[in-house]
């Protein structure tokens, strides 16, 4: 913000001078040469950048440039289908659900079909009558005695705190109007949760809202929240795609006194979570933890969330769950390619596995070792469209989550300035002027249409493969090319 600010008042200044040449060409002349003469003579003898001593004046265009770089880019150089994280055409899809626009896209697919990357799903030439009412699924295995029907698309975990305010509200309440749940992630329950929307509460390793003094686990505190009438289910959070192996990251310039307060920690000061649990360290540890909220929570479905990197890790996870007959009601899988609004770029880039290959894995583990009928998985990578979740569920998944698609419902535009407190959109910023801009009272709407839309899309892909219930889908569906080949995940 600080910078979009300096450039209008630098172009405003050129705008006035240049005013000024016009209407006084003499005087407006002599104050711009001196004022050059005099910003010359600063560059060369400034000891900061090194551009503008060996470039003096000239040095400064780059520096405009580099302000709006991000702006020129994604308005004037990326094409519909190139952009990061993600493309145009999915920013579209997503604005257009949320708004109930247009919903229909002209002349033919942008994507290249013959790519590497290109998947498709095979229909039927007698597709299935089209469902009234998207189907619900039931989590909570032989322990839980608190089952959740839940929809096959919600809000994935996003914090108050890395989120506004105004954000937080207006996500529980398009969850309450579309009867989906909304995870809280780690940051705690504050009372912009308590809209009415039901709630997933996400604990993670900082323990924020149920955490002593010293940063460990309080049992009375997550029994007392825990068995609110808004929690539905409790999520334990292992790790996340974007940042695996790293903790949670609130910096400084978001974490108020209010946050400071929900989370149990120090204001004003940067907040990083511990990249590990103190509640327990190995497979069997893992499960008691899972088996302990689940008592305190008198029998709510308690899962767990993890970014999958050794394999043999979770592999003994589920040695262990049959060896102690302790199951989670269902698992979280993110991928590599997960969002977050602020990670060291080594973690986002290079560790963990990539969402796809990451959810088979352990859909299939569960399968090998006879635990997939009684734990639901849920999955919250890249999420966008009635493809994705159609997609995600051949695969394997139960439910699908969505941050960013939520976020951009809310009227995120992919700033890029998560990390910075100065979203433009006021969806990821705790500045009132920035956060005073999203109307929670418009924006809610949204974030239900969104759901609503995206879910009738669905359930017309579902109706074009044939099938006539979730059951009925697998991976046989779902086509990719391997070595110039096209192939079923099958």
């Amino acid at each position: 913000m600080k910078e979009t600010i300096k450039f209008t008042i630098i172009a405003l200044l050129i705008f006035v001078v240049l005013i000024g040449i016009i209407i006084w060409p003499l005087p407006g002349f002599i104050v711009l040469v001196v004022f050059l003469l005099l910003l010359g003579f600063y560059d060369l003898f400034q000891k900061k950048h090194t551009i503008l001593r060996n470039f003096p004046v000239i040095g400064h265009i780059r520096y405009l440039l580099e302000m709006i770089g991000p702006e020129i880019h994604q308005y004037f150089v990326e094409s519909d289908t190139d952009g990061k994280p993600i493309d145009k055409n999915h920013r579209s899809y997503i604005y257009e659900r949320a708004k109930e626009q247009n919903e229909t896209h002209p002349f033919g697919t942008e994507l290249d079909v013959y790519d590497d990357n290109y998947k498709w799903m095979q229909h039927s030439i007698y597709p299935a009558m089209k469902m009234k009412t998207p189907p619900r699924v039931t989590i909570g295995g032989k322990s839980c005695q608190q089952p959740y029907s839940a929809s096959i698309f919600n809000i994935s975990a996003m914090s108050y705190g890395a989120l506004s305010q105004n954000a937080i509200q207006a996500l529980n309440l398009g969850a309450k109007a579309g009867n989906f749940f909304h995870d809280t992630g780690e940051g705690g329950i504050s009372k912009y949760h308590l809209q009415g929307g039901d709630l997933v509460w996400e604990i993670g390793t900082g323990y924020f809202g149920c955490r002593t003094n010293e940063g460990k686990f309080d049992a009375e505190k997550f029994k007392e929240k825990a068995n609110s009438e808004a929690v539905k289910m409790i999520e334990i959070k292992i790790s996340q795609g974007a940042k695996p192996g790293h903790g949670g990251v609130l910096p400084a310039a978001k974490n108020n006194q209010e946050i400071a307060e929900i989370r149990g920690v120090p204001p004003h000061t940067d907040v990083l979570s511990p990249p590990g649990h103190s509640a327990f360290s190995d497979a069997e540890g893992l499960l008691q933890f899972v088996q302990q909220l689940r008592v305190l929570s008198n029998g709510k479905p308690v899962g767990f969330k993890l970014a999958v990197g050794s394999k043999q890790e979770f592999i003994e996870i589920c040695e262990k769950m049959v060896e102690t007959g302790i199951k989670p009601d269902f698992i979280t899988v993110d991928g590599a390619e997960g969002g977050t609004g602020a990670a060291p770029i080594d973690f986002s880039n290079y560790v963990g596995m990539p969402w796809e290959d990451a959810l088979i894995f352990v859909v299939d583990t569960l399968h090998a070792y006879k635990l997939k009928k009684e734990i639901k998985i849920i999955t919250a990578t890249k999420i966008f469209t009635a493809f994705d979740i159609f997609k995600a569920l051949c695969l394997g998944a139960d439910v699908c989550n969505s941050a960013r698609g939520m976020m951009l419902a809310l009227g995120c535009i992919q700033a890029l300035k998560c990390n910075t407190n100065e979203c433009p959109t006021g969806v990821a910023t705790n500045n009132p002027k920035l956060v005073r801009g999203l109307v929670v009272a418009e924006k809610w709407k949204r974030v239900r249409n969104y759901h609503k839309n995206i879910l009738g899309d669905f359930l017309e892909l579902l109706a074009a493969s044939g099938c006539q219930s979730l059951e009925e889908m697998d991976r046989s569906l779902i086509y990719k090319k391997v070595d110039k080949q096209w192939q079923s995940y099958s």
